[in-house]
C-alpha cells in the first residue's frame, strides 16, 4: 500500500468514525475545514491517496469508499489536468455513489453543503469532460484513450438521467408540494430528519438545479427553467441556505431568462444574486470557495450591465447598493454601450456567459458562436433604442417624417423602430406562477409611445423611487442581515492534529 500522510490517513479514520455516528456538525467540519487545509498543506498540484490505498482505514465500507473516492476526484480536476483514464474511474465512482442513493439502504446524515457540491461538481466535471473531449489540442495517447471509453462516461444523456433517477426517486416534487400547502417544512428543517436519512431528498432537490445548469449549458434556457418548476424561486427554499447552490441558481436563472429576453425577470435575479454574495463576503464559513463566488458575482454584474444598456431607463429595477455598484464597475462600458459600441457588448457576453457544450460529435467553439449570434442578434434588434429615447424626452408628440429627417432615417425603417422599443420594454414577468416560464405581460419603460396616423405621441412614465419606497427596501435589507445573523450556527472545532 502506498505510504500516506498522517494527516491524510487521521482525516480519513476521523471523517469515517463521524460520518458512521451521523455527526453532521463533526462530518461538516471534516468536510469544510480539515479536507481543504490538509489537501493546501501536502496535495497542492497532485492527487490525494487513491481510495484503494486508504480502504483499511475505513474497514473497506463500500459506501464510505465511493464518498472518499467523491472527495479525490474532486480535489484531482482541481489541482491536475486528470487523463481520459481518470475521468472514467470519477465517472465510475459517481455510477457507484448514485447507485448507493438510489437502490441502497442509506441510513446517514450527511451535510447539505456536501451533498449539493456532490451534484455540483458532478456537473462541473460532465462540463470539463466535454470540454477536454472537444479540444483540438488533445495528444495522440488521449484520443486513444477517449476512443476507448464507454459511449455512456460522461454522456450528457447519462448525466441527466442519474439527475432525474434522484429527483423521481426522491419524491422531491411532492415533498415540495406539500411544503407549499402547510403541511410540512421542507426548508425550515433543511430536509433533515431524525426518523430518516436526508441523503437521497436533499440530492434530489439539488438534481433540478444541476438539470437547470445542464440545459443552460446546451443552450436550451427554456427547459433550464422547466427543471426548476418544482422549487419557489422566490421563497426562502433550501436552495437559499447553501451558498453555493443560491448563487449557481440565481447565475443560471438569470442568464436563461436574459437570454430569452425575459430581461426584468433576469435583472430580479441577478440583482438578489449579487447582494447575497455581498453579505456572504462576511458570513462565509468556506473562504476557499470565495474566489469562484466573486467571478460569479462579476459575470452577473457584467448581465446587469448588457440589459442597462439593451433597454435603457430601468434604474429603478435595481436596489441603490447594485446600481452604486455597477456604475462603479462598468461606467465607462455602459457609456460606450449607449453609443452602440457592439464590441463592449460583445466582451461583456463573451466574460458573463457560461462555457456552453456542445452535443457528443459537436465542437465547443460551435456551440459558443451559436449562443453569441443569438445575443448579437438581440443587441442589433435594440440599437435603435437609446438614440430613439433621447429624442423622444423633448416630444410629447411629434410627426413621423420629422422624426424621421432628424434622425436620418427612412420612415419605414423609422417604424420598425417604434415597433422594436414597444417590444423591447413589453416583457413577461413571472408572478409567482406554476412555472419559471409563466409571466404576465407588463410594460416596464419609463415611457410610452404610440403611432396615430402620421403622429408619434409619447407619454412620460414617472418610475422615480420615493423616499418612502427606500426606507422600506432599507428596512427589509436590515431584517435579512439579521435573519442571516440569527440562522447562522455555530461550527465547535475540538483541538486535535488535523488543526495544527
Amino acid at each position: 500500500m502506498t505510504s500516506a500522510p498522517e494527516h491524510a490517513r487521521a482525516f480519513v479514520r476521523c471523517a469515517y468514525g463521524h460520518v458512521r455516528a451521523k455527526n453532521v456538525y463533526e462530518t461538516l467540519a471534516m468536510y469544510e475545514r480539515s479536507f481543504a487545509a490538509i489537501g493546501e498543506r501536502y496535495f497542492k498540484g497532485k492527487s490525494w491517496p487513491a481510495p484503494r490505498d486508504m480502504a483499511d482505514l475505513y474497514d473497506n465500507d463500500g459506501v464510505f469508499g465511493a464518498l472518499y473516492g467523491e472527495l479525490y476526484y474532486r480535489h484531482l480536476h482541481a489541482e491536475t489536468t486528470p487523463s481520459a483514464n481518470e475521468r472514467k474511474g470519477a465517472w465510475d465512482n459517481y455510477c457507484e455513489l448514485f447507485g448507493i442513493a438510489l437502490h441502497g439502504d442509506v441510513n446517514m446524515q450527511l451535510p447539505n453543503a456536501w451533498l449539493w457540491d456532490m451534484i455540483d461538481e458532478f456537473v462541473y466535471q460532465f462540463q470539463s469532460f466535454c470540454q477536454f473531449k472537444g479540444s483540438g489540442k488533445r495528444t495522440t495517447e488521449e484520443k486513444s484513450e477517449l476512443k476507448a471509453l464507454d459511449s455512456q462516461v460522461w454522456d450528457k444523456a447519462s448525466v441527466l438521467n442519474f439527475l432525474q433517477a434522484l429527483v423521481d426517486k426522491s419524491d422531491i416534487a411532492g415533498v415540495l408540494e406539500s411544503e407549499r400547502k402547510g403541511e410540512l417544512s421542507f426548508a425550515a428543517s433543511e430536509g433533515y430528519d431524525a426518523q430518516s436519512s436526508n441523503v437521497l431528498r436533499t440530492l434530489g432537490y439539488c438534481a433540478q438545479i444541476g438539470i437547470c445548469r445542464v440545459h443552460a449549458l446546451s443552450g436550451d434556457f427554456e427547459e433550464a427553467l422547466k427543471a426548476l418548476d418544482h422549487i419557489d424561486l422566490d421563497r426562502d427554499g433550501l436552495f437559499k441556505k447553501i451558498p453555493g447552490a443560491y448563487i449557481t441558481t440565481s447565475y443560471h436563472v438569470g442568464f436563461s431568462y436574459f437570454m430569452l429576453g425575459r430581461y426584468t425577470d433576469a435583472i430580479r435575479h441577478l440583482s438578489e444574486g449579487v447582494q447575497y454574495i455581498d453579505r456572504l463576503k462576511f458570513s462565509s464559513t468556506r473562504p476557499q470557495t470565495l474566489p469562484l463566488s466573486l467571478k460569479r458575482q462579476d459575470q452577473m454584474y457584467a448581465m446587469i450591465a448588457i440589459i442597462m444598456s439593451l433597454i435603457p431607463g430601468q434604474q429603478y429595477l435595481l436596489d441603490d447598493s447594485v446600481s452604486l455598484a455597477l456604475h462603479q464597475k462598468y461606467s465607462d462600458k455602459l457609456n460606450r454601450m449607449s453609443t452602440g459600441e457592439v464590441r463592449v457588448f460583445d466582451e461583456l457576453f463573451s466574460y458573463a456567459c457560461p462555457k456552453f457544450i456542445a452535443s457528443a460529435t459537436g465542437d465547443n467553439e460551435d456551440a459558443y458562436k451559436a449562443q453569441h449570434a443569438r445575443f448579437l442578434e438581440a443587441v442589433a434588434a435594440h440599437a435603435v433604442i437609446p438614440k430613439l429615447r433621447e429624442f423622444l424626452k423633448m416630444y410629447a408628440s411629434i410627426k413621423l417624417d420629422v422624426l424621421s429627417t432628424l434622425m436620418e432615417v427612412s420612415t419605414d425603417n423609422l417604424k420598425v423602430g417604434l415597433q422594436a422599443f414597444e417590444q423591447g420594454y413589453s416583457v413577461k414577468e413571472w408572478r409567482g406562477g406554476a412555472s419559471a416560464l409563466d409571466g404576465e405581460d407588463v410594460y416596464c419603460g419609463d415611457m410610452r409611445i404610440s403611432l396615430e396616423g402620421d403622429v408619434i405621441r409619447v407619454e412620460q412614465l414617472k418610475k422615480a423611487k420615493s423616499a418612502r419606497e427606500f426606507l422600506q427596501r432599507t428596512n427589509e435589507k436590515l431584517e435579512t442581515a439579521l435573519e442571516d445573523l440569527a440562522g447562522a450556527k455555530p461550527l465547535i472545532f475540538k483541538k486535535s492534529a488535523l488543526a495544527q
